[in-house]
Parts: structure tokens; C-alpha cells; sequence
């Protein structure tokens, strides 16, 4: 089926929103409460901060300080507005086009919160293990409830319905409509290609499974906890029911959460025993505490002090040592240089989209820009920090260029006494192809297959290695 602005009129007579002050604009009657209706009507409030207001959907989320209607939910309630939330933001071209062509003439000027609603209505018929009828008729009561919306109650109901009676074409159709916005695909396609860019920007639908970097022993902690040992060293759990703390061994301190492209860049220094290294935006330390047990002296750099005492007390859990120095990394200077400096970047996040989809929705390529200028001016920084012949590793989380091959490359240009130090693919076995061809790390969510029991796929991180001369 392809969706046209002619469809299926034919049959029938396809719904379209009523002009303002139109005639058949319905009463709002008087229901009783409906259960899961304060769900979708903090969904549709959420995604509308998401996308009008640019607001990052994990602060939203905070069960102690997050959006007052995330707040009120059960826990069961908010493991669903999480879902309804998640899977509308990784969907959200295909539901918007699929919204718009069922429609004869596009909603009128002012109706964002009419979209939301039926942006997020769709989500749940499409997409969701929800029953179509409750995620219609919770759809329609929003309208009802909203006086912005409720003229439109009609076209809800009709426009959802036949989204159910019609949800394998559509699905089908709108598989040729790219899952990502078009800004960004972009430029996916300009760093990757036209195939690859189409791979990672479908890998960024599948949910991120749960990595973990051991302390040791990693081969038996793979068998207790049936876990998949990855090229990277860390382990990755079967789909499981119930929360992390519950894991064996978290409450020992054997292990840590950390995505599989996360625990590179500690692990390209080499031997570390003895060195002395600073990781320069450490919370909330995954990369401290690999540094710590591969041996190394570590002083952890952090900004905020709420992140600084979360470092701490993660790094408490593990049994782990180092020194904690909450500063602005451009007010840091050590009494000694340092042997190294692990500098893991603020970057869009344009990697993690897996389990933070907002992030394709709350930045643009603005942002990139200037987030990379940020990131050139601090590892200049790192530089000074390190004495001749020592290692600065730099990385971040996200999937543009700008933010690391062209940034490296223009740092190369303008001071040659820094020279990069290729990582070989001869020692990474099982991952040649995350390893571009001047030695750096380029990971894609599209990378790593996944096996019969545990799922595929890792964040876009860049990763490199310089050595000041």
C-alpha cells in the first residue's frame, strides 16, 4: 500500500480536521476516569516538550526531580509512559507521514497538541503490544479533556480507527521513510554512504541491551550470568526481567554497567600499572574505574558536584580508588605532568540514540558545531597536561565527523609536535571494521551482529590515540 493524498476515497471518506469555528464541533461529555489515561496524557505533554521546547527527555524522567506528571505515576505507569515515549521518538518520521497522508488537507495553525496526541495514539497502534481499542479510545477522552482539542474528537476517533484497520499497510509503506529526522540523515549519508547510513539509522530502533565491564575474570562471570563475551572484553546479558541491582554480582562490586563502545578508550593507554592518569570528565565513571583496575593512579576530574558524589559512591561499590577533584577541566593543572589523559568528551550523543532517542530531536547541526569547538578547545587542554611522549586518548559518543576525524585532523594540521598513534586491527579481533583506515576507533549502532540469544548492536563512539611530542 502507499499512502497518497488521493487514498482510498473510494471506500470511503477519509477524515479531515474541522476548520476553527466549523460546524459538528462535539460536546464534551462527562466520563469517569479511565485508567492509563494520565499515561497518555503525560506522553503527549513530554513528547511536546521533547520537540517544541528541545527539552532532553532524561531529565523529564527523573523520578526525584523530573516532570510533575511523570512524577504522580506508579511505577507501572511509568514504565509504560517510558515505552509510549521511546518508541514514539524512534519512530517519529514514519508516524508523522503515515498521520499526514491519512489525512485530506494538513492540521490547521495551533493544533501541536492535537499532533501529540495522535502522534503518540499512533505509536501504541503501531508499534506497541498495547490493545488498539484502549490506545483509541484514550486518544479520543484526550481530546474531550482538552479544550484546545476537543472539535476535533471526531477526527480522532475516524483517523485512529482506520490507522488500525490499516496497520499492516502502513507499516509496510512507511518502511521506505527514513527513522530518523531528515537534518541528520543527512549527514549520515555524507560521512557513511547512502547503505550505511540506511543500516545505522535502522539499528537505532532496537533498544540498547545491557553491557558490563567486569573486573576480572570475565570469562567466568560470562557463564554465571549467561552472558555474551564481546570484542570488547564486556560482557552482554540475555533479555531479563526485573532491575540491575538484582544481578549478581552488582551488590560485590564484581562489575559495572558500561556500553561495549564506552569501555574502548580506557583500554587504549596499554599497560597502565604505576601511570598516572587523569580522566578529565570522569561521572559517572565507567572509564575511572576501568582506569583504576587496570592499575592506574587516577585523579577524576568533575565539574558538578552532584556528579562528583555519584562517582564517588559508584566507584565506593566497586572497591575502587581515586582521586576526586571537582574543577572545571580548563582550571585543572596537576603538580607533576601526568603519563596520560583520558578525555571522553561532552558531545551531541549522537551514538547513544539506542537508548536516548530524544537526542536526534532536541539537537541540530548547530549544535554539532559548537559542541566541537568546545571539545577542540579542551583537548588542547588535555595536551598540556601530559608530559613529552605522553598519551592523551580522545573520544566521545557521537557519529559526526566533525566532532572527531575532522577534529583530530585539524588539530594535527595545527601543531605538529602532536602526533596520532594508530590503533591496529591485528589487535582487535572482531573488530577490524570499527577501525578506520589512520588507526582510529569509528563504532556504529549497526556493528556487532546480533547471535541466537543476545542482541547486536553498540553506541557510535570515536576514539583515537595522541601522543604529545
Amino acid at each position: 500500500m502507499v499512502l497518497t493524498a488521493d487514498d482510498n476515497k473510494k471506500k470511503r471518506q477519509k477524515p479531515s480536521a474541522p476548520r476553527p469555528g466549523g460546524d459538528g464541533t462535539p460536546r464534551h461529555p462527562v466520563f469517569a476516569d479511565k485508567p492509563g489515561l494520565d499515561v497518555r496524557i503525560a506522553a503527549s505533554k513530554i513528547l511536546a516538550a521533547v520537540i517544541d521546547k528541545k527539552t532532553s527527555l532524561d531529565g523529564m524522567l527523573d523520578a526525584g526531580h523530573g516532570n510533575p506528571a511523570y512524577r504522580a505515576l506508579s511505577e507501572a505507569d511509568r514504565s509504560l509512559l517510558r515505552a509510549i515515549l521511546n518508541t514514539t521518538l524512534r519512530h517519529l518520521p514514519r508516524i508523522e507521514k503515515s498521520l499526514s497522508m491519512m489525512l485530506d488537507k494538513p492540521l490547521p495553525e495551533g493544533a501541536r497538541a492535537l499532533q501529540h496526541v495522535l502522534t503518540t495514539a499512533a505509536a501504541q497502534i503501531l508499534y506497541l503490544d498495547i490493545p488498539s481499542h484502549a490506545a483509541v479510545d484514550l486518544a479520543v477522552e484526550q481530546a474531550h479533556r482538552d479544550p484546545r482539542n476537543r472539535r476535533f474528537a471526531k477526527l480522532v476517533n475516524a483517523l485512529l480507527r482506520r490507522m488500525v484497520r490499516e496497520r499492516d499497510e502502513i507499516l509496510a509503506a512507511s518502511k521506505a521513510i527514513s527513522p530518523v529526522p531528515g537534518w541528520f540523515y543527512t549527514r549520515l549519508v555524507k560521512a557513511y554512504g547512502e547503505a550505511e547510513a540506511r543500516r545505522i539509522a535502522e539499528a537505532q530502533l532496537t533498544p540498547a541491551p545491557i553491557d558490563l565491564t567486569v573486573k576480572d575474570d570475565g570469562q567466568a562471570w560470562a557463564e554465571r550470568l549467561n552472558a555474551r563475551i564481546l570484542p570488547t572484553g564486556s560482557l552482554r546479558l540475555a533479555a531479563f526481567d526485573g532491575g540491575i541491582t538484582a544481578v549478581e554480582g552488582f551488590e560485590e562490586g564484581a562489575w559495572w554497567v558500561q556500553d561495549a563502545a564506552a569501555s574502548l578508550p580506557a583500554q587504549l593507554f596499554g599497560g597502565l600499572a604505576g601511570k598516572r592518569i587523569a580522566d578529565l570528565c570522569a561521572a559517572p565513571g565507567g572509564k575511572t574505574a576501568q582506569l583504576c583496575a587496570l592499575g592506574a593512579e587516577v585523579t577524576a576530574i568533575e565539574m558538578s558536584a552532584n556528579r562528583a558524589l555519584r562517582l564517588a559512591e559508584n566507584l565506593s561499590r566497586l572497591n575502587l580508588q581515586a582521586t576526586i577533584v571537582q574543577s572545571n577541566l580548563f582550571d585543572y593543572k596537576p603538580e607533576e605532568l601526568l603519563d596520560g589523559v583520558l578525555l571522553d568528551a561532552p558531545c551531541s550523543s549522537t551514538g547513544t540514540t539506542r537508548r536516548h532517542p530524544d537526542v536526534l530531536w532536541t539537537k541540530d547541526a548547530k549544535d554539532i558545531e559548537k559542541l566541537a569547538d568546545l571539545q577542540g578547545r579542551m583537548l588542547r587542554h588535555a595536551l598540556t597536561l601530559v608530559k613529552p611522549g605522553g598519551l592523551v586518548v580522545f573520544s566521545n559518543c557521537s557519529l559526526d565527523p566533525l566532532e572527531g576525524e575532522q577534529l583530530v585532523a585539524q588539530l594535527l594540521r595545527d601543531d605538529a609536535s602532536v602526533k596520532r598513534l594508530a590503533i591496529r586491527r591485528e589487535d582487535w579481533p572482531g573488530l577490524e571494521e570499527a577501525i578506520n583506515p589512520l588507526g582510529e576507533f569509528r563504532t556504529t549502532p549497526a556493528m556487532i551482529a546480533p547471535s541466537e540469544s543476545h542482541a547486536g548492536g553498540m553506541d557510535g563512539f570515536f576514539a583515537c590515540v595522541l601522543q604529545r611530542g
